[in-house]
């Protein structure tokens, strides 16, 4: 039994040249920008994506994630033609360092098992086919598809989900996988995962002092979704809500706390309050003191860094707000807690295939029911 454990994220660009090749993988995405496919949804993608990577190239410069050479994958080209590059997503250096932190954690509570983790992207490199080669040379029986989005949406776990499958069917046609196969929807409520929250929250809180942090206002921001995806029953706003609930019901200090949603593309009407709009409204209001929550992204990327961290208050500051502290909480990354409610995910999905009470949380073996969470 050898299992594989795919973490699906969204990727980003690793050079300038690219960054138009990234979006219109993006806009070509039926399950984010619904145009019905074909010529009309390829014009669009091929549009949009001339027009916006000039721009999009140079925020990802702002925010470059890999200075002082590549850190993503094996699969990178930066990494293969041992290239620095200046414009490079900090999600594929922070997903990879993810991977490696996972495979070890792996190795720690399963060391009877011979557990492979593996990346793969859905807009930029690693492909699914690549992964997929990775795996059959690796020998792999039992794959686990961990998406890096513990809230199920359509958009997001959903797209993955049926890249994957499309390539499957590419790949072995009617023979099947040469692995069993098992999928984690969502895990919006893991303990762990919420601990980790938790943590980040407070290390962004301990470096204010005690005025300002009693005077701080959380702000969880998500990226925002199609109205129409809420309407035909997505959960993934329902699922942002009660992770942000079970968040402030664990926390022993009460800050105020408010939920808005960013990174609308496209011309359908998303789900509301915009996130901009609703510090603007607190600044209206006289509050000056926020901290930015990333409620969704569970790593570091251009939404994060570069929306909530430099352009949102620039667009603010440039209307005449002034703000006593902004800041913007860490994302989970590699967080411990984050690390193992992946693995405590995976063994649950795996049911039977692993006999549970083998599993040495904390270097300590529990019993059947503690094990599977």
């Amino acid at each position: 039994m050898r299992v594989g454990v795919v973490l699906m994220n969204l990727g980003g660009p690793t050079h300038e040249d690219n960054v138009r090749i990234f979006l219109k993988n993006l806009f070509s995405d039926e399950d984010i920008i619904k145009l019905g496919g074909g010529v009309t949804q390829k014009l669009f993608a091929n549009v949009i994506s001339k027009f916006r990577a000039p721009n999009v190239a140079e925020d990802y410069k702002e925010i470059n994630g890999c200075p002082k050479g590549c850190t993503g994958s094996k699969h990178c080209f930066n990494r293969k033609n041992k290239v620095v590059s200046d414009c490079c997503s900090p999600i594929n250096g922070l997903t990879e360092s993810q991977r490696r932190t996972l495979e070890k954690y792996f190795s720690n509570i399963l060391p009877e098992h011979d557990v492979k983790v593996y990346t793969c992207m859905r807009y930029w490199l690693p492909f699914a086919d690549q992964v997929m080669d990775d795996m059959i040379e690796d020998g792999i029986t039992h794959t686990v598809l961990m998406p890096l989005y513990p809230q199920f949406s359509w958009t997001t776990t959903g797209s993955s989900f049926r890249d994957w499958e499309n390539v499957v069917k590419e790949k072995f046609g009617d023979e099947g996988t040469p692995w069993k196969e098992f999928h984690v929807k969502n895990y919006h409520l893991n303990e762990s995962y919420l601990q980790a929250f938790n943590d980040r929250i407070d290390e962004a809180l301990s470096e204010m002092d005690d005025d300002t942090r009693n005077k701080t206002h959380f702000i969880f921001s998500a990226h925002g979704t199609p109205l129409l995806e809420v309407r035909s029953g997505d959960p993934y706003t329902v699922e942002i809500k009660e992770t942000m609930e079970a968040i402030m019901e664990r926390r022993e200090v009460k800050n105020s706390y408010w939920l808005g949603f960013q990174s609308r593309v496209g011309p359908q009407k998303w789900t509301q309050p915009n996130t901009e709009d609703l510090v603007r409204r607190h600044l209206e209001y006289g509050i000056k003191n926020f901290l930015m929550i990333p409620i969704a992204f569970v790593t570091d990327h251009i939404e994060t860094l570069f929306e909530l961290g430099v352009e949102l208050v620039e667009d603010l500051e440039e209307e005449g707000f002034e703000f006593d502290n902004f800041a913007v909480m860490k994302g989970l990354n590699d967080h411990p807690h984050y690390i193992k409610a992946l693995a405590e995910e995976t063994i649950r999905v795996l049911g039977h295939e692993i006999d549970s009470s083998s599993v040495q949380w904390n270097g300590k073996k529990k019993s059947q029911t503690e094990a599977t969470v």
